[in-house]
């Protein structure tokens, strides 16, 4: 695939552009008027340190260490000191995709002009983007509050010659990865340091992959719970679009219109239109109202990382303080995970409830109700049928709501007492991305088991959506009449959900389909 272009340094990110660079490499081109904003501020910032005022983790240490003033001649060793002491990750490197995305959010974030680093410093950073070239960073040790401290230290120890890069010849030392591209580690500036550590992009890379993922997740979703609704012969009434009215939550009409558009032209909904049964069971009923739930929640959230993605959350920020240009350095917060964290909770709940409805639909499709063969194949017994697709999706839900335990309810103070309330915003984030992770799978197995339920009820054809779906699916997976390996069957299930652009393009709404 090949690689993503995109101007950094003029304008702000959106998740249109997130989903077209998600999970490609990347060609960045930095704005002329964003390098020139990154040099003044530098040159404030040395003006800055001639007064001989105390800046915070320009002339001072950090934290704790606040009150000690450091000499001129040490500044540079001060950076390089907080670098190597903070890189104190442990446990699995993070996926290349997130560390893509902290260098991209990382060098976003320092065009605005506002963090004192220098030119240079960006453009190496950028080029290992370009290259592919990308730190090692352990996914363990962030408290997600004085910024994603050890991530991002991990993140920008190849600088300085230190730590470890992947790159197509394999995990590396950065030192001879640098050697073999003709450069030399930088000696770090004052403020460059701390303006690497500090900020939330370890966090937001994974919100943002999150957020590209469970918006695609959600019109899936939606086209899935209607081969369900096609292979149990279910009604279409719940998605009145008059009872959405009477209960006018944006995201449950949203479903509701998506479940008209896909279920139009049904001949499986046409042949039971007089049957004596009054109600389905509430996984198929209540679907827009579950739902639409998830997408209500997942719109909070998703407008939450947008506006962290493009947010400073370095401290302290340094802006113009007077009419001659000159620069003030205010310390605040804006490294708190806080907002991250809570709405990084509050959508791994919505997610677990999404497995939830699922793994119901997928045991009413294995019930044997509404004349389909018990275990969805007709000769049980001597085959198993889809007994087990039922097994692993129960205990993907079982992890779900383990993972859905809040991390953010808990604060251990750090820092002697200066840092005295933290987010634990990257535990969420990482508790958040597994989630994710079996909620795709559970949706991958109902689209399984509702693909063949409906082969079950040929020759009668399902509606526009789901006769579309059944088409792509059955280019992949095909009916099984007997037992065969279907952990392979899931995979690939699980590969078309997160990769297929047909499926994709079935799923997406169409324009004016409602609220979104």
């Amino acid at each position: 695939m090949t690689p993503f272009a995109l101007t950094l340094g003029e304008h702000a990110l959106d998740l249109e552009t997130l989903d077209a660079c998600l999970g490609r490499s990347l060609a960045l081109t930095l704005a002329p008027s964003a390098l020139a904003r990154v040099g003044q501020t530098r040159v404030r910032i040395e003006e800055l340190l001639e007064t001989g005022q105390a800046v915070y983790g320009v002339n001072t240490g950090f934290g704790e260490l606040r009150r000690k003033r450091i000499a001129g001649d040490q500044l540079e060793q001060l950076q390089e000191n907080l670098i190597l002491s903070h890189a104190v990750g442990v446990g699995p490197p993070a996926p290349p995709d997130i560390v893509r995305w902290m260098l991209l959010f990382k060098v976003h974030m320092l065009l605005k002009g506002l963090s004192g680093v220098r030119v240079e410093t960006i453009e190496r950073l950028t080029a290992w983007l370009n290259n592919d070239v990308l730190p090692v960073v352990p996914i363990r040790g962030s408290l997600g509050a004085s910024g994603d401290l050890a991530p991002l230290a991990h993140l920008a120890l190849p600088l300085i010659g230190r730590g470890e890069m992947i790159t197509s010849a394999g995990t590396r030392p950065a030192a001879q990865v640098l050697a073999e591209a003709g450069e030399q580690p930088l000696r770090l500036g004052a403020k460059e340091g701390l303006a690497l550590v500090n900020g939330t992009q370890f966090m937001s890379a994974y919100s943002a992959n999150i957020a590209v993922r469970a918006n695609r997740l959600a019109n899936l979703a939606d086209l899935i719970v209607c081969m369900s609704l096609e292979g149990c012969r279910g009604s279409v009434a719940p998605a009145d679009e008059r009872l959405h009215l009477a209960r006018p939550h944006p995201g449950a009409q949203t479903v509701a219109a998506n479940i008209r558009r896909h279920m139009r032209d049904s001949e499986i909904l046409a042949s039971h239109a007089d049957c004596d049964r009054v109600q389905d069971p509430y996984s198929l009923r209540c679907a827009p109202q579950v739902h639409g739930a998830f997408r209500d929640a997942l719109t909070h959230f998703t407008e939450t990382t947008i506006r962290e993605v493009n947010s400073v959350t370095d401290n302290p920020i340094l802006f113009s303080g007077s009419r001659d240009g000159t620069i003030e350095a205010v310390s605040g917060g804006n490294f708190h995970g806080a907002p991250l964290a809570l709405v990084l909770e509050y959508l791994g709940v919505a997610l677990t409830d999404f497995a939830n409805i699922s793994e119901r639909r997928i045991y009413l499709l294995l019930s044997g109700e509404d004349d389909l063969p018990k275990l969805l194949m007709k000769d049980t017994g001597l085959n198993s049928g889809f007994m087990l697709l039922q097994y692993t999706a129960a205990a993907l839900l079982n992890e779900c709501k383990v993972l859905a335990n809040p991390a953010a309810t808990d604060s251990i103070t750090t820092s002697l007492g200066q840092e005295d309330h933290v987010s634990m915003g990257a535990t969420s984030a990482l508790k958040c991305y597994e989630i994710l992770d079996r909620v795709e799978t559970v949706l991958a197995i109902e689209m399984m088991c509702a693909a063949q339920a409906i082969d079950y009820r040929a020759p009668m054809q399902p509606g526009i959506g789901p006769r579309a779906a059944q088409q792509a699916i059955r280019r992949h997976i095909t009916h099984a009449e007997q037992d065969r390996e279907f952990g392979k069957d899931i995979a690939m299930a699980l590969e078309l959900l997160r990769e297929d652009e047909t499926l994709r393009e079935i799923a997406k709404p169409s324009a004016g389909n409602g609220p979104s």
